[in-house]
């Protein structure tokens, strides 16, 4: 591990598989929840911008037409009215600054809400990849090992048939062939399982065309891992970036429910003009004008406003707690995978010597039995020890890699080190 180490935002690059690259270019090309995720934010947006454009003074035009007579002449008439008004809401205590603050806040949750989707659609495919290859290599070597039975059960019914062994012996290599063959089809069908995942993680059905497969040994360790200082994980975590822009959102509510016990200023002013014909608008004769100002204090409304900031408080209170609950996962999450990789290093160490030892003994297990220097009991146990020995070393070689991905993305996945990202502005408070 190298400490200080920045997360890359193609880290699934140091894998070195085309393959893998291939899926994730398509996944985030296709896949519905991302497409989910970048509506929300641009719903976000708009939002956003819809209560920031309340801070600025409306301006509304109004026009009419109507057809009058006079009850004492009889004289009837056409009617032209317009009129312009500009209203101000004067921002005194800081009500529409906190709604539109919160807004932000809501935004930024959308957006980092979209960061945690790509980084657990990222995740998820190259773990369903691995996991893909981890179960065809299983698969392969339990192939290889009924090949291998059965070659020895044909050899042993040819020594039965000359009576050089006992029919028990058969017997028991029959056994043990069936076992093996009852192994696969549980392998096969969480292999099909994995590749249907992985399909719907593409965007595409099950039934639609083959995805590109992942061979285990095509896939190289990353040389060098990052680690993080834990005050830099809090910034990176786009999951905890998404709980704290909630936080955010929840002190801003707090603003607007105080504001709102308090006078309520506002300015206005309007022009009109009255004409017989639309002509007689610009003569400037029945132009007139006023200028007002109102201030509205809530005096009684039942408790509503004060239960509804005591409901704003509580609101703040439970997504401060769901925000340290969110940090302290993270930091669980990466101290697990970290525990994780030291142990995946030993035990992947432990199963390759398991393995390579089990070939050779398998090896000469059966040069001795050919040779008849030993009873097929021997053979029988030689055989069985070097198929857990192959299985586990893949399942050892596929949670090495499942875990490495496992730790990028409890790093935060290198989201800040990718092109396509919006700047974000510091948020205007500090977390507790």
């Amino acid at each position: 591990f190298l400490h200080e180490m920045d997360v890359p935002g193609d880290w699934w690059e140091m894998f070195g598989s085309p393959v893998i690259n291939q899926l994730i270019e398509e996944a985030l090309k296709s896949n519905p929840d991302i497409e989910a995720a970048q509506a929300a934010l641009r719903q976000a947006n708009e939002n956003y911008a819809a209560q920031a454009g309340v801070q600025l003074p409306q301006v509304n035009g109004s026009a009419s037409v109507s057809r009058q007579q006079s009850t004492t002449t009889g004289t009837t008439f056409n009617l032209f009215n317009a009129s312009v008004g500009v209203s101000y809401f004067l921002d005194a205590f800081g009500g529409l600054r906190r709604a539109v603050e919160g807004s932000g806040a809501l935004e930024e949750n959308s957006r980092f809400s979209l960061e945690a989707t790509y980084l657990t659609l990222i995740s998820n495919v190259i773990t369903g990849a691995i996991q893909e290859a981890a179960l065809s290599a299983q698969i392969a070597a339990l192939e290889d090992i009924i090949a291998a039975q059965s070659q020895s059960l044909d050899l042993l019914n040819q020594q039965f048939e000359l009576g050089a062994v006992a029919r028990g012996d058969v017997l028991a290599q029959q056994s043990q062939l069936a076992a093996t063959q009852a192994s696969l089809p549980p392998l096969q069908r969480n292999l099909i399982q994995t590749r249907n995942l992985l399909s719907i993680l593409l965007g595409r059905y099950p039934s639609e065309a083959a995805i590109p497969m992942l061979d285990l040994v095509d896939l190289k360790l990353p040389q060098e891992l990052p680690l993080t200082l834990p005050s830099k994980l809090v910034e990176q975590r786009p999951d905890v970036r998404a709980s704290e822009a909630l936080l955010h959102y929840a002190t801003a509510q707090i603003g607007v429910a105080t504001a709102n016990q308090l006078p309520q200023i506002t300015l206005s002013a309007s022009g009109s003009d009255v004409a017989n014909t639309g002509t007689d608008f610009f003569d400037g004769q029945f132009l007139g004008w006023n200028v007002a100002a109102g201030l509205t204090q809530p005096i009684f409304r039942g408790g509503t406003l004060e239960a509804q900031k005591r409901a704003a408080v509580d609101a703040y209170q439970r997504s401060a707690a769901q925000y340290r609950s969110t940090v302290l996962n993270a930091f669980s999450n990466v101290a697990n995978v970290l525990t994780a990789l030291q142990l995946d290093a030993e035990t992947l160490r432990v199963q390759l010597y398991a393995e390579q030892t089990a070939e050779q003994s398998l090896e000469i297990t059966q040069e001795r039995f050919q040779a008849g220097a030993i009873a097929y009991l021997s053979l029988l146990d030689a055989q069985r020890v070097y198929q857990q020995a192959r299985i586990a070393l893949v399942i050892a070689q596929g949670n090495r890699f499942a875990d490495t991905v496992a730790l990028f993305t409890a790093l935060g996945g290198g989201w800040w080190n990718r092109e396509d990202v919006i700047p974000t502005t510091e948020a205007s408070y500090t977390p507790p």
